[in-house]
């Protein structure tokens, strides 16, 4: 299947939302984008997240604020649920963060890091769980990970190079 829904809050979330989807197409993985409310359309997003678990294998959700989204939507599927806080004022992301971390026993979410960075990471970390299943998805994270690696070499030849420069 390698499918992945992506939930947004807003489309206001889009311009953080979009590197996660960005990571996931490179990497082979259809994506489902939807904007959906568990506050403002409640009985909506109860129906669409039932109607996603049949065709997704992993579903993010990003909002910011009161982000209740990723904990109901983990509560009503028993697939992984990826939260991607993002920041709002006036708490710049820590209410959104702290809402995903609580989770009651028994509704699991994986909570990523607020912002771009939790973005990409949400992307990373539902390649790693379809890379389980999915023998070419991990070894495009294999590939992901080498690329990483290389780059922090190269920052490190930089830096190394101004400091011969400078001195």
């Amino acid at each position: 299947m390698k499918k992945v829904a992506i939930l947004m809050g807003s489309d206001n979330d889009w311009e953080i939302m979009k590197e996660t989807v960005r990571i996931l197409e490179e990497a082979g993985v259809e994506t489902v984008i939807k904007v959906t409310s568990i506050h403002k359309n409640p009985e909506e997003t109860i129906k669409l997240v039932k109607e996603l678990e049949k065709e997704v294998e992993v579903i993010i959700c990003g909002a910011g604020g009161a982000f209740h989204l990723a904990g109901v939507t983990a509560g009503l599927v028993s697939i992984p649920v990826i939260a991607v806080p993002l920041a709002l004022p006036p708490f710049q992301g820590w209410d959104s963060l702290l809402a995903s971390l609580q989770m009651p026993k028994g509704i699991p979410v994986g909570v990523m890091s607020v912002g771009k960075w939790g973005a990409v990471n949400g992307a990373l970390f539902a390649l790693r769980i379809l890379g389980v299943k999915y023998a070419e998805i991990k070894e495009k994270v294999k590939k992901l990970q080498e690329k990483e690696r290389e780059n922090m070499k190269e920052k490190d030849k930089r830096v190394r190079k101004w400091k011969e420069q400078k001195l």
